[in-house]
């Protein structure tokens, strides 16, 4: 039986380190996947699905926490009760109350029955129970997908806000993107194009300075056109 740990980042401007730290304190032989991927779903996902592909009956998958796993509501809760009755046990680090063990135990608590008419009552007792338990780890997932709503609204709402105090939002109309790569690209072009100092056709160019043909083509324009302003 193995023990994986899942850390998961939106950006590489994010540090996944806090996530791993987390994992290996409570699990300190874990084997670590981790990623960056943003959005809610779980099927793009390379190194989970990975992980999904490698886990078997017995094994600990653990999470810094459950939006780690899955920040939409009904993904979320069906993949948990697949690897759930496949023999999969989850571990949420900051939400340790939807633990599979928690669930399970939860699940396994019956109250006996007494063969009698009042068993009527305790079947319904033992299933509301059940509900209650699923109901637990369907909140948490909801709560997940909660966050990334109400941050895609604060940041509607940031720009809205931003937009009425008359800042500029996104990039000028007609101003042209610089980079360093697009800066370099335009230099070797100026540089191997016949067009201008070289002496390679546009299909030559385009193979060797490593760009799309229509990044290249538009570089190409912008070199002409500042050809003319000088």
């Amino acid at each position: 039986m193995a023990t994986y740990g899942y850390a998961r980042v939106s950006t590489p401007k994010q540090s996944i380190e806090r996530q791993i730290r987390n994992i290996r304190a409570a699990y300190p032989a874990s084997i670590i996947y981790q990623e960056t991927y943003t959005g809610t779903q779980t099927d793009g996902r390379k190194r989970l699905q990975q992980l999904l592909r490698t886990v078997k009956s017995g094994d600990t998958i653990v999470f810094d926490s459950v939006s780690r796993m899955s920040r939409n509501a009904d993904e979320g809760f069906n993949l948990y009760q697949k690897l759930f009755d496949n023999g999969i046990e989850l571990v949420f680090i900051k939400e340790p109350h939807i633990n599979t063990a928690t669930y399970k135990r939860a699940l396994s608590n019956n109250i006996e029955l007494t063969g009698t008419k009042t068993d009527i009552i305790l079947e319904a007792v033992n299933k509301y129970l059940m509900e209650l338990a699923k109901e637990q780890i369907i909140i948490a997932f909801a709560q997940a997908e909660k966050e990334v709503t109400d941050l895609h609204q604060r940041t509607k709402e940031g720009i809205e806000t931003a937009r009425l105090a008359g800042k500029q939002i996104g990039q000028r109309p007609g101003n042209k993107l610089t980079t360093k790569k697009s800066i370099a690209a335009k230099r070797d072009i100026a540089k191997y194009s016949k067009d201008f100092d070289g002496a390679l056709n546009d299909k030559e160019c385009i193979r060797l300075i490593g760009v799309s043909r229509n990044t290249y083509y538009k570089y190409k324009r912008e070199l002409f056109a500042a050809e003319r302003d000088i």
